[in-house]
C-alpha cells in the first residue's frame, strides 16, 4: 500500500509502498479516504529536537483521518465492516491510575497513532476498536478528517460555561477560528479573534467571529472599546502559544476570567502572576480531547447545526492527491493557508 512514512532518522518523508496492515485483535482496518495535515506532521517532516527526541523511525505519520471500516479483528463487535469513521489518535493504557478513573485523555502512558505507532497518511491504517468514531453515512469525508482537530476546539471552547459571555481566542490558525465557530454556536455574545495574519483573520471572520484584531496595527483594547465592552473579557481560548498573545490576553481580562491554554508555546516564558492572583484568574491547560465526551459535544452539534458544519468545512482551503504531498506540506509551512487535507481515495 502506499504509506508517507518516516524512514530514517532526519528531515524528509518518503512515500513508499508498505506491507498492507491487518486487524489483530480489538482492533479495526480502515481504508483512509481523507487525512488532514497538523502541525504536528511538519515537525515530524522537519525532524526538530522533539521529533528526535519522541520518533523511533520506520513510522508512517499522519493522525487526522476519515474513511471506510474495511476489517474488523476478533472480538470486535462496537464495529462493522462498512461503516464510515475518524479516530482518536490517543491510544490510552487502560490500566493507569486515571484510565481506571475514566479519565481516559490523562494517561499517562498514551501513544500517538502517527507518532509512536504507525498513522494514517497511508491507504490503510488500524486502530482499536475502542478508538474508532463511528460517523454518519452522509457527513462530508473532509469534515470527518478534522474532527481530531475540531475536537481540540471543542475541548477549548466547552472548557468552561460560555453562553452569553465575552470570548477572546488567540491564534487564528485552524483550531482557533473552529473555536470561534463553537463559541458562537453555544451563545457567547461576543467572539473577538486574534493573529497577525490577515488571510487567517478574515477565516475566522467567515466562521462567524464578531471581530478580529490584527495585534501587528492594533490592540485588544481596541476591539473592546468598538464593541462597548465595559469590562474586560469573560473567557480567553489561547490557540497560539505566543508569549506576547498571552500577556495581552492576561491583560485584557475580567476580573474572575478564565483562560483556556491550548497552544505550546517553544519555551519557556514569564506572565504577571500578580495579576493573575489579584484578579483571580483561571487558567486551564488543554491536551487533545476529552475520550469521549468531546466526540459526543463534537458530533451532537454538528447534527443540531448545518451552520456550524458549514463553518468547520470552511476552515479547509487546500486539497491535494496524496502522491503530491510535498505540495500539501509547503501550503501548510506558507501560513496563507486554513487547513490542508490530502485524499487518500
Amino acid at each position: 500500500m502506499r504509506a508517507l512514512a518516516k524512514t530514517s532518522a532526519g528531515p524528509g518523508l518518503e512515500l513508499i509502498d508498505a506491507p498492507e496492515p491487518t486487524a489483530g485483535a480489538g482492533e479495526v482496518k480502515i481504508k483512509v479516504w481523507r487525512a488532514g495535515l497538523c502541525g504536528t506532521d511538519l515537525h515530524l517532516e522537519g525532524w526538530d529536537d522533539w521529533a528526535a527526541s519522541t520518533v523511533n523511525p520506520p513510522l508512517i505519520i499522519g493522525h487526522e483521518f476519515f474513511g471506510e471500516v474495511v476489517e474488523i479483528g476478533p472480538g470486535v463487535t462496537s464495529v462493522k465492516v462498512g461503516q464510515l469513521a475518524s479516530g482518536e489518535g490517543h491510544v490510552v493504557c487502560n490500566e493507569c491510575r486515571n484510565c481506571r478513573a475514566g479519565r481516559r485523555q490523562l494517561c499517562i502512558r498514551t501513544s500517538s497513532v502517527g507518532v509512536n505507532r504507525n498513522g494514517a497518511f497511508a491507504d490503510y491504517v488500524v486502530i482499536p476498536a475502542s478508538n474508532v468514531w463511528v460517523q454518519p453515512d452522509d457527513l462530508d469525508p473532509d469534515v470527518g478528517a478534522v474532527f481530531d482537530p475540531f475536537g481540540n476546539a471543542t475541548h477549548t471552547a466547552l472548557s468552561f460555561p460560555i453562553a452569553g459571555e465575552d470570548v477572546l481566542v488567540t491564534g487564528a490558525g485552524p483550531i482557533g477560528v473552529m473555536g470561534a465557530a463553537i463559541a458562537k454556536h453555544v451563545g457567547a455574545r461576543y467572539v473577538v479573534v486574534t493573529d497577525v495574519s490577515d488571510y487567517r483573520l478574515d477565516l475566522a471572520k467567515a466562521a462567524g467571529a464578531d471581530r478580529v484584531v490584527n495585534v501587528s496595527r492594533e490592540r485588544i483594547a481596541d476591539a473592546q472599546h468598538d464593541l462597548g465592552m465595559r469590562e474586560g473579557f469573560d473567557i480567553a481560548l489561547e490557540m497560539s502559544g505566543n508569549p506576547s498573545a498571552v500577556r495581552e490576553a492576561i491583560d485584557n481580562m475580567n476580573h474572575g476570567g478564565r483562560i483556556a491554554m491550548l497552544g505550546l508555546p517553544a519555551d519557556e516564558f514569564a506572565i504577571d502572576w500578580g495579576r493573575v492572583i489579584t484578579h483571580m484568574l483561571t487558567i486551564k491547560g488543554i491536551y487533545g480531547r476529552e475520550m469521549y465526551d468531546t466526540w459526543y459535544a463534537m458530533s451532537s452539534m454538528l447534527q443540531s447545526s448545518p451552520e456550524l458544519e458549514r463553518a468547520v468545512a470552511s476552515v479547509i482551503t487546500h486539497r491535494f492527491p496524496a502522491e503530491q504531498w510535498q505540495d500539501a506540506f509547503n501550503a501548510a509551512r506558507s501560513g496563507e493557508v486554513g487547513k490542508v487535507v490530502m485524499d487518500w481515495s
